[in-house]
């Protein structure tokens, strides 16, 4: 029995690091398609080894988003991502991956920051096929408004060179691929933007003060449910032969507003002429969906002042003793924040509000950016900065 003690207390203690030390939590922040630094820094934080097995042990890697567009790699960080979660789970490890404003962007349509070559990866031997299907399924849309004498929006008004323009190698595959049934759309949809480990929060870009939630979960809620909105709107568009899937956020918006326009030209017409037979041939619960995607600017993951995309953290003026920072933090029962989202001057993690936040995107993608792949070490309070080249100790 003896023996079967000492077995269990090792085993504790070697969960725990040496002699009972703290957990260790790795954050890296903005990796934006460029594979090889992340790859390069996760061995250098001692995370995974040459073969790219987990080597971290009990170790909590957090990643703070921003993982997609810009970089041509956008692929291959998602695949080592979804496969890290396993493999650490695996040895006792664990991966947090969240959302950072450009995976919001995407799961709601906006594609301005992804490039041909991201597409390209997706692409495959039938992706010209698929692009002369959608073409074909373009054409009825346009061509069944105009038989039903409805208006057609600017958005079913290309050319087939401007829509191949639009639409190169890899881009349906792409968009079906981070989609809600999308094998990366699901694991998608299932992160948060913003969680506590170990007494740190975590998250992409900050949390306003004046509009701070209860909860951090409210704010994970909030996305999730936009997303769902815009998920089930883009359907209901598609079943109606509005729009088709891969329809663009600026797409879905164009036809969104030719529908209200047309439906308010419907409502004077009755209003002027007094018959209401017309009337009774508006969806009114569509409209009022409608009314509501119009308005998907100041919706939380596209919100330039909301908690998706907040610089305060980085931009306003420092404060040593923590200033607006202290309350929010006791509300939260944490010590500090730490966020990606803005890339810090020096391109090295930079620390503000006396400690409360740590600023760890440093321009990984050197082709975007110029920066340094940079990872941030956790254990109890004493925080150290990771570099290619270095380690540098940010508070004793």
């Amino acid at each position: 029995m003896m023996r079967v003690l000492a077995t269990v207390v090792v085993a504790l203690i070697l969960a725990a690091g040496p002699a009972g030390q703290a957990p260790k939590i790795v954050a890296i922040g903005d990796i934006h398609g460029d594979v090889d630094s992340f790859t390069s820094i996760l061995r250098q934080a001692g995370l995974i080894d040459q073969d790219g097995a987990w080597a971290g042990g009990s170790a909590t890697l957090v990643q703070t988003g921003d993982y997609t567009d810009r970089g041509d790699d956008v692929r291959a960080v998602l695949d080592l991502l979804m496969g890290l979660e396993g493999k650490a789970k695996a040895k006792g490890g664990r991966v947090v991956t969240l959302l950072g404003n450009h995976e919001a962007m995407n799961l709601l349509g906006v594609t301005r920051d992804a490039t041909p070559a991201i597409y390209a990866k997706f692409a495959d031997a039938n992706s010209r096929k698929r692009m002369d299907s959608a073409w074909a399924d373009y054409e009825r849309l346009r061509d069944g408004l105009v038989a039903k004498k409805q208006p057609v929006p600017g958005a079913l008004g290309a050319t087939r060179d401007a829509f191949d323009r639009a639409h190169p190698p890899g881009y349906i595959e792409y968009r079906e691929a981070l989609g809600p049934r999308g094998t990366y759309g699901k694991w998608l949809r299932d992160k948060a933007m913003v969680t506590a480990v170990g007494g740190t929060i975590f998250t992409h870009a900050g949390i306003p003060p004046a509009s701070a939630p209860d909860t951090l979960d409210d704010l994970n809620k909030q996305l999730r449910d936009d997303v769902k909105r815009m998920d089930r709107f883009v359907q209901r568009l598609v079943d109606k032969k509005l729009a088709l899937p891969f329809f663009t956020l600026e797409e879905v918006v164009d036809v969104t507003t030719t529908q209200i326009a047309s439906a308010n030209e419907a409502i004077t017409r009755v209003t002027e002429s007094g018959d209401r037979r017309a009337s009774s041939q508006l969806d009114l619960p569509f409209l009022n969906e409608a009314e509501d995607i119009a308005m998907v600017n100041t919706w939380l993951g596209l919100d330039g002042d909301g908690a998706m995309w907040w610089r305060g953290l980085a931009d306003d003026p420092d404060d040593p003793t923590g200033g607006p920072l202290l309350p929010l933090l006791q509300r939260f029962k944490a010590a500090r924040f730490v966020v990606g989202h803005t890339p810090t001057a020096s391109k090295r993690i930079v620390v503000r509000y006396g400690g409360r936040a740590v600023l760890i995107d440093t321009g990984m993608n050197r082709r975007a950016y110029n920066g340094n792949p940079a990872a941030l070490e956790i254990v109890g309070d004493r925080l150290t900065a990771i570099y290619l080249d270095r380690r540098d100790v940010l508070t004793p």
